[in-house]
């Protein structure tokens, strides 16, 4: 296979946008990194612009992104990813924003226009089953984030696992009653996390309490935001109930609205209510948020680069990368400590 600017990149430890820069004999870079680049590059016996020739030929050098809402956390951090690794290349990138299904399948229809896109970029979204054929009859290329199909290229995080260490991190923590506030259960994030945590709450011979697990309603953001964490929490203390000790939070943003819905009720975090949430965006940390941490920059930089392979080469082998969360330890479970447990914790 070609060598390409990720192998340059990777053998001389700088990003593909450095690559780019000195190949294109940009001054924006020092001398000393110019000459590893250029070693590199020699040694590898790459050929200066071959590889963004090749993209360019018959080609929009345009993508396309199909993702839910604009104004989730996760897509932006996602997307900055994308962008990024992007430019480097020289490709420009069209998002579109479904909100419908209605809307899915009209940005699907426009992505398999021949000469509009080079390929497609879906994001959390389950392709419907009448464009499987299509993409694959028409060889377009089709990259799946944060959702998954065993005919196209993919990359997610494991929903399961996170949410299981999450729980069992409570649990460690000597919690026995432990509620979550979940998102629409129209998302797979939010079904395959709720099932995570069922299962795990069950594997340590702890009672599920159905009172104290709520699933959000909102639509927007398929409720994952604020405003539904924030819900969700006034009409768990509203209720008069006797709360659980601890909450697994299926988002950050949803764990910062709830966060803001107890400190009105005088509530106090870790100290009455042990919280841990999922994402860890940029602002968690503000929030000293515990969290399980999404590689979520990483995730839209190999979708890019799955993207360019499956562009050169149609035929080879279908990929797919799973990401396990990794839990960051901060305040608001009590554990009184800023770290980040290692898969082998």
């Amino acid at each position: 296979m070609a060598v390409t600017i990720y192998d340059i990149a990777r053998e001389a430890n700088v990003g593909i946008g450095t690559v780019s820069r000195v190949l294109n004999n940009s001054p924006k870079v020092t001398t000393e990194t110019r000459d590893k680049v250029v070693t590199v590059a020699k040694r590898l016996n790459y050929q200066p612009h071959a590889f963004a020739q090749a993209l360019a030929r018959k080609r929009s050098n345009t993508l396309s992104a199909i993702i839910p809402f604009f104004t989730n956390y996760f897509f932006i951090q996602v997307l900055q990813g994308v962008q990024e690794t992007l430019a480097a290349v020289g490709y420009d990138l069209i998002i579109h924003g479904a909100n419908t299904q209605e809307q899915l399948e009209e940005y699907l229809v426009r992505s398999m226009r021949k000469g509009r896109v080079d390929g497609t970029l879906l994001f959390s979204l389950e392709l419907p089953d009448v464009f499987v054929e299509n993409f694959i009859d028409k060889k377009n290329p089709l990259v799946l984030v944060d959702t998954f199909h065993p005919l196209f290229d993919s990359i997610r995080v494991d929903n399961v696992i996170g949410a299981k260490k999450a729980t069992e991190h409570l649990i460690s923590l000597g919690h026995t009653s432990i509620g979550m506030l979940n998102a629409n259960l129209k998302s797979v994030r939010a079904k395959e996390r709720l099932s995570s945590f069922k299962e795990t709450m069950q594997l340590h011979g702890l009672d599920i309490h159905e009172e104290f697990i709520f699933n959000s309603t909102f639509t927007k953001n398929d409720g994952f935001s604020r405003e539904a964490g924030y819900d969700a929490m006034i009409g768990l203390i509203r209720s008069g109930a006797k709360l659980p000790t601890a909450f697994f939070v299926s988002s950050d943003v949803q764990a910062i609205g709830m966060l803001a819905a107890l400190r009105e009720n005088q509530i106090r975090v870790p100290e009455d209510i042990a919280i841990v949430s999922f994402d860890d965006i940029e602002i968690a940390k503000f929030f000293d948020l515990t969290t399980m941490r999404q590689p979520m920059f990483e995730m839209g930089e190999i979708a890019v680069k799955k993207m360019l392979e499956r562009i050169e080469n149609p035929s080879a082998p279908i990929s797919s990368t799973n990401f396990t969360p990794t839990l960051v330890v901060r305040s608001s479970c009590g554990a009184n400590k800023n770290y980040i447990f290692s898969d082998s914790n």
